[in-house]
């Protein structure tokens, strides 16, 4: 076979970040009464999601540090409410970082796919920009740990994907090859680029079919269309 290592992203490719995180917050708005402000839950969901997106770029690029990512994200979404940072409820971000990686939700198929890639040979790996304590605990929770030789983080490298570094390290701590190598993820940028800058080849995963121009290996909507693939 050609590739011998399968790298995966977790968040948003593997474990489905979004549903978790709305789970999440949704208990979090009634545990903390946050609609007396006027607020719904649903804006209130918005507003925490796009803080976050932005915080998350910014972290990914180096201008922020993981402990300032995590303590200005509801502060900022109640001051984007028209409220004040102090509204925010006192612990409400380590309540966060708590429950939500305790959250079980993966993409359909994730676990049919790992089964027939383990089954057929494949060596998979993990490659994230997560914070690793977090990691770890989303793999066990949703029974993802055993399908993994190698969990590769940020912080244990000391390099954001897509800094090549980062995919460079995987492969010396895995002794793969970028050529018997393929990297699968949701990100252009973080995944399919950096993958590519490194000499991996790549599987672009667009769940929601989103337009662009890149030069991609390989491209699929569902993950169940990696059989096709490999």
């Amino acid at each position: 076979m050609k590739y011998r290592h399968l790298f995966f992203d977790l968040d948003h490719t593997l474990w489905d970040f979004e549903t978790n995180a709305d789970e999440t917050l949704r208990h979090l708005f009634a545990e903390h009464n946050i609609g007396r402000h006027g607020v719904t839950v649903e804006k209130f969901i918005k507003e925490y999601s796009d803080i976050n997106h932005g915080l998350w770029r910014l972290y990914q690029s180096g201008k922020i540090t993981q402990q300032q990512l995590r303590v200005t994200r509801f502060p900022r979404t109640f001051v984007q409410l028209g409220l004040r940072e102090e509204d925010s409820p006192a612990g409400i971000s380590e309540q966060f970082t708590d429950i939500l990686p305790q959250k079980k939700a993966v993409f359909p198929y994730t676990y049919e796919v790992l089964d027939y890639l383990r089954d057929k040979g494949y060596r998979l790996h993990l490659i994230t920009n997560g914070f690793r304590d977090i990691q770890y605990i989303k793999l066990d929770s949703s029974r993802l740990t055993e399908y993994f030789e190698e969990v590769v983080t940020s912080e244990c490298c000391g390099h954001l994907k897509p800094d090549t570094r980062i995919f460079e390290h995987a492969l010396e701590r895995t002794g793969a090859t970028s050529q018997e190598s393929l990297m699968i993820g949701d990100n252009l940028e973080c995944d399919v680029l950096g993958a590519y800058n490194a000499g991996l080849d790549q599987v672009y995963f667009n769940p929601d079919k989103r337009r662009h121009f890149n030069q991609i290996t390989y491209e699929i909507s569902c993950l169940s269309e990696l059989k096709e693939i490999l």
